[in-house]
């Protein structure tokens, strides 16, 4: 995309007064969702370094991001719903600051400019649309999710890219492998019998098993590690202990489980993007959507991903075959995803293993 002499894309608005003021970010949507942002809310920092940066998104995963210190303040937001200006301790006196900018990090609209143009922003930055009337680049349907706000903010003057994505990880390695069972949605959740007999058969190598999960999903970690010891009982030797954490872990305790785990295993969600954020290896089962939108954006040595959705291939990042696209939000297994063995995820998650540091 070529610039004018501010160096700034030409379909998006001038920017001035960056040196104090508010940059409004909307992103208000999962904890996936969140980390895919990270690289873009960098470039916020550093297309606007001098103003303070909110980011309206659910409480949880936006106060996480402000105890990172990747934004300032949090406004508590769900989806698309109307934004309330009290952002915790210090509040915005109930009504947004002049003079501020909107940054849509959240879709590519119109719902989600509203949201932002409600809150009378003096500059909004998003993608285009007519029907919004705001001016911006394109929306591209295939691109990669952190690819595409990183090119919407990189245009806006603040350069970001995918190595943006990394966290900082702990010192060293547990000796736990993570099992998360767990989606959002029916057509990204694996069937827990499977996660269950990976789960001993990593046992029975004398893995430490830690299986996570969230409020919601205490009765599917339950029933995996159920399964997953039952069988072990049938095992000769030293096995390795199964502990069910699901419901148990806030978001910095998860954050820190996966961080300091030698390998993730799970379904396109969000601890799959928090393995990638931290360089934990990882074994990803996709179904619905490809991974080329949505699979692990760097250290491709470092992840295996399991997709039977092109055809039939199963592969690292990068170069793997579209051609299909399920409902990511159905209710139920998604045939690419069903296709997935369990076979094939031991076999993926044995060769990270023996090439991970087992370091207590």
């Amino acid at each position: 995309m070529t610039t004018d002499a501010t160096g700034l894309a030409p379909d998006l608005p001038g920017l001035g007064g960056q040196d104090a003021g508010t940059v409004l970010v909307l992103r208000a949507l999962g904890l996936g969702d969140a980390l895919t942002a990270v690289p873009a809310l960098r470039g916020v920092r550093r297309a606007w370094p001098g103003r303070r940066v909110l980011l309206a998104a659910p409480e949880e995963v936006g106060g996480w991001l402000r105890d990172l210190g990747l934004v300032d303040g949090v406004v508590p937001a769900q989806g698309l719903a109307p934004l309330a200006w009290v952002e915790e301790s210090e509040a915005v006196s109930g009504a947004p600051p002049s003079g501020h900018v909107a940054v849509n990090l959240h879709g590519s609209g119109p719902q989600s400019h509203r949201v932002l143009l409600d809150t009378a922003p003096e500059h909004v930055v998003a993608f285009a649309s007519r029907e919004a009337g705001v001016a911006g680049p394109g929306w591209d349907p295939d691109e990669h999710e952190v690819d595409r706000w990183c090119r919407l903010v990189t245009a806006a003057g603040g350069a970001c890219s995918r190595e943006d994505l990394r966290l900082d990880p702990p010192a060293s390695r547990g000796r736990h492998v993570v099992v998360h069972p767990g989606a959002a949605s029916g057509s990204r959740r694996w069937p827990a019998d499977r996660f269950a007999a990976v789960a001993r058969d990593l046992a029975v190598a004398g893995h430490d098993l830690v299986v996570t999960g969230g409020p919601d999903e205490r009765d599917l970690g339950a029933r995996v590690v159920a399964d997953a010891t039952a069988s072990l009982a049938e095992a000769t030797g030293a096995t390795g202990a199964v502990t069910d954490t699901a419901g148990t872990l806030d978001l910095p305790a998860l954050a820190d489980v996966v961080a300091s785990a030698r390998l993730v295993v799970c379904g396109d969600t969000g601890v799959a993007h928090l393995a990638t954020a931290f360089g934990t290896p990882s074994v990803v089962l996709f179904g619905p959507t490809p991974p080329s939108a949505w699979g692990p954006a760097i250290d491709p040595e470092r992840h295996v991903v399991l997709w039977h959705g092109g055809d039939g291939a199963s592969a690292r990042p990068g170069g793997q075959p579209d051609g299909y696209r399920g409902d990511p939000h159905a209710v139920t297994l998604d045939p690419a995803l069903d296709r997935v063995t369990v076979d094939e995820v031991v076999a993926a998650a044995r060769a990270l293993l023996a090439v991970a540091p087992r370091r207590a």
